[in-house]
Order: structure tokens, then C-alpha cells, then sequence
């Protein structure tokens, strides 16, 4: 029971309100609890008595010996540094609401890093990265709580590092898409609902998307689309979820609140800012040349789409604004990500102007009145992804990454950029289809918004009796 003694009387009465909720609602927690329950045992059960059932990791040596300690030691920081950019997230989006749902929005976040850890190893690495089933998915069973993922074999397109690091490396990629997500139906989502959701999607979109762009016999990896960093397999699928939640669940009953915490906004952006570096350099999957053109690509691109954003808005006869700048920061690295790995600097610097200046206007005209994107996350997330993707296919050069192929348009060839514009939309139809699809299963099983009176009540105290 929640103390209420001393309390000012709002706050009391508040209480009161959530107090009376929670009994409301005790009939219908009898089968969560026994849901939990099973998962929770079944997942203990199979990870003690996993020596019964599960293989011994390899070892190759031919592989072992291959291996780069300078490129072990990059990646591991790599890794963290990815990590670290889901509680920015956290603080990006927790600043953004209001006062009364900014714990439950930054948890949102935090738990995305719980829940998709486990599913990674259980069974979301063999979906993504496992043997190929037509280039759409991955086969999981010889990948089962991270079977034969181990520290004496590698992957065959990161040949320098042992797999298990691989493997937690693209988890933190994993952990972060879904969390996007959660911009776009802030302040009225039922957080059982969500991590629902959650699951269903990590499953059905994201390794999918991941398998098809990145595995080597993936349909769009065989197709020449280029992607270095995630700006298909997270930002695109994001922003189309996002999207998609905002359709299915509707406007806010409750008006838009002021932002809680411009400052939390601004320590968010640093935040993510920081862990990009290991999303994009990492993504080189070495201590090598291309790392360094990755992060130099990744720091022009913030700081050109982040001035472009602010100018614009000062154009627009608006005030240059905290809120502004850390958008369009984000919005730059959202677009660079899929090229940052392909491109000159000067090219990063036109991605990242062009990029904030389509994602501003996107956010200007959405039509707020009949779809409710809370944080704007499709124009940021998705059309940046967008934007990148598409720029990717115009400015790819050789000269940078000489593994490529195909140049883009700006060197005088169109195959990738046609392969490109291909990808953008099959992963849009797919990504915006099956994610609509996931919101109306998920309502089926339990309903995705919360009542018109606790979303009055504020998510923070209805759904965790927490509050600020």
C-alpha cells in the first residue's frame, strides 16, 4: 500500500484515484501472473538443463588465429557504446512528455535492453544471423541460446573477432528498435501491451529485416542494397512501426502536455550522439581506415543536419530552439547511418543538410489533427532512414569502400541506386504491413491503450505507481 500521509491533498487524491484503479482491476491479473510464470520457468528450465540438449561451442583454429586483439578491443568499446545509446534514448523521449509519463517512457527504453537481451540469446541471433531460409530468416535451432555461438569461431563477414562478440554486438541493435518505436504512442500505451509487442516484433520484423540486409545470402544483401549501419533493418523498421502504433492506437484523449525536461532532451542527444560512434564505426567491425571514416561521417552529418534544422526554423520565423537542435542532431545521424561507411566527408556534410531539411518540413506538414506521432518519430526515424537509404545509393563510392560493387548515382552508375529505391520500398510495405498487423494481434490478446482515466492519471503512477 502506498503511503499518502503528509502528502499535499492533490497529490493525495491522485493516489486515491490509483488506488481505486488497481483494485478495479485485481480479477483480471490472475492470468498475467500465470503467463509469467510459465515464461519464467520454462526459461530457467531450459537455459540450467541446456548441457542435455545443446552442443559444446567450437572451436575452429584456423579461425582463432585469424583473430585481431586491436579489433576484439575496439568492438567490445564499440558494443558498449551502442549499449549506452538506449537509456539516451531514454532521456531523449523521457524529456519530450509530460511530467506524468516520464518514467514510464524512459522504462520503456530500459526494459527494451532487459527483455530483447534474453530473446536475442534464446532464439533472436539464429532468426537474424542463422543458416538461410530463402533470404528471409534465419533457421534458429543450430543457434538456441547461443549454441555454437562461442569465442573459438567468427563470423564469416567479420572474420577478426570472435562470434559470440558479433553476436552481443547486434543485440544492442536489436535493443534500441523497438525502444524507437515507443516515441510514437507515448503517453496513453498499456507497458504489458508494449512488451508484448516488443517480443512479436524483435521476432516477425526485425530479424527478418536484419537477415535479408545483412546476412550474406539475405534477398537484399544479394540484391546489392547497401546498408552499413542499420538505416533499413532499424530506422526505417522503426519508423514505420511507429507509424503503423500511432494509426492503430489512436490520438491522446488527454492534452499535449509541455516537454517535463528540455534538459533531459539535451543530455539524451549528447548521449546518443556519443553511442553512435560505436554504431556506425563499429559497424566497420575492426580497429581499421574504415572505422575512422565512419565516425568522421557520423560527426559531420549530427553537426550539419543539426545547424540545418536550427536555420531552418529561424527561416521559418521560429526561435532557435534546444528542442530543435537536438532533433535535427538525431535526425543526422539517422541519415548517415546506412552510408556512413560508403561516403566522402563533404558527401556526409550534403546527407546530413538535406536529410534534417526533409525531416523538418515532414514534421511541419504531418497531418498532427488525424494521426498522433507523439514524438515525430516516423518524419525523424523513418524518413531520415529514408533519406539515407536513397542518398546512399547516390553518393557510394569506391574510393572510399572498395568493397562496393556498384557506385552510386553521383559516379555515373544507376544500378545501386535503383537497388536502393527497391529496398526502400519493399521494407516500407513489409516493415508498415506486418507491424499493423503485430498492434492488432497484441489488442486481440490484451488491449493496448490504457483507460481515458488513467491516461488523465498519467502513465507513471496507473501503470508503475511511480511518480515524480
Amino acid at each position: 500500500m502506498i503511503k499518502i500521509k503528509n502528502q499535499p491533498a492533490l497529490l493525495r487524491g491522485v493516489i486515491n484515484r490509483f488506488i481505486i484503479l488497481q483494485n478495479k482491476n485485481q480479477n483480471n491479473q490472475t492470468m498475467r501472473k500465470i503467463v509469467l510464470s510459465v515464461i519464467l520457468i520454462t526459461i530457467l528450465a531450459l537455459s540450467y538443463c541446456s548441457n542435455l540438449f545443446l552442443t559444446d561451442n567450437p572451436i575452429n583454429p584456423t579461425e582463432v588465429s585469424n583473430f585481431n586483439t586491436g579489433d576484439i578491443a575496439w568492438m567490445l568499446v564499440a558494443s558498449a557504446l551502442v549499449l549506452l545509446m538506449t537509456p539516451g534514448l531514454g532521456f531523449f523521449y523521457g524529456g519530450m512528455v509530460g511530467k506524468k509519463n516520464v518514467i514510464s517512457t524512459m522504462l520503456q527504453s530500459f526494459m527494451a535492453m532487459v527483455i530483447v537481451t534474453v530473446l536475442w540469446v534464446v532464439i533472436g541471433f539464429g532468426l537474424s544471423f542463422g543458416p538461410s531460409i530463402g533470404g528471409v530468416i534465419g533457421n534458429p535451432l543450430p543457434n538456441l541460446f547461443f549454441q555454437g555461438v562461442g569465442t573459438g569461431t567468427s563470423w564469416k563477414l567479420a572474420p577478426t573477432i570472435p562470434l559470440l562478440l558479433y553476436a552481443l554486438f547486434q543485440a544492442k541493435f536489436a535493443i534500441i528498435t523497438p525502444a524507437i518505436v515507443t516515441g510514437a504512442f507515448a503517453e496513453r500505451i498499456r507497458f504489458w501491451a508494449y512488451m508484448l509487442f516488443m517480443v512479436l516484433f524483435i521476432l516477425f520484423v526485425y530479424a527478418p529485416l536484419a537477415h535479408m540486409t545483412w546476412h550474406p545470402d539475405g534477398i537484399l544483401f544479394n540484391l546489392g542494397v547497401l546498408d552499413f549501419a542499420g538505416g533499413t533493418v532499424v530506422h526505417m523498421s522503426a519508423g514505420w512501426a511507429a507509424l503503423a502504433g500511432a494509426m492503430f492506437l489512436g490520438k491522446r484523449k488527454v492534452p499535449k502536455a509541455n516537454p517535463a525536461r528540455i534538459t533531459y532532451v539535451l543530455l539524451g542527444t549528447g548521449l546518443l550522439w556519443f553511442g553512435w560512434f560505436g554504431f556506425n564505426a563499429g559497424s566497420a567491425m575492426g580497429a581499421n581506415g574504415l572505422a575512422a571514416q565512419a565516425l568522421g561521417t557520423t560527426t559531420v552529418a549530427a553537426a550539419s543536419a543539426s545547424m540545418a534544422w536550427v536555420f531552418l526554423d529561424k527561416i521559418l520565423g521560429h526561435k532557435l530552439s534546444a528542442m530543435g537542435a537536438c532533433i535535427g542532431t538525431v535526425v543526422g545521424l539517422v541519415a548517415i547511418t546506412p552510408a556512413a561507411g560508403y561516403v566522402s566527408i563533404s558527401h556526409a556534410i550534403t546527407i546530413g543538410i538535406i536529410g534534417s531539411i526533409v525531416s523538418n518540413l515532414v514534421v511541419s506538414k504531418f497531418p498532427k489533427g488525424k494521426i498522433d506521432d507523439a514524438l515525430d518519430v516516423f518524419a525523424c526515424h523513418g524518413v531520415g532512414g529514408m533519406v539515407g537509404l536513397v542518398l546512399t545509393g547516390v553518393f557510394a563510392s569506391k574510393a572510399i569502400n572498395p568493397a562496393i560493387i556498384d557506385q552510386g548515382l553521383a559516379f555515373g552508375e544507376a544500378k545501386l541506386f535503383t537497388n536502393q529505391l527497391i529496398a526502400l520500398v519493399g521494407v516500407s510495405i513489409f516493415a508498415f504491413s506486418m507491424s499493423y498487423f503485430l498492434f492488432f494481434i497484441v489488442n486481440k490478446i490484451t488491449p493496448l491503450r490504457v483507460s481515458e482515466e488513467r491516461e488523465e492519471l498519467g502513465l507513471d503512477i496507473s501503470q508503475h505507481g511511480e511518480y515524480l
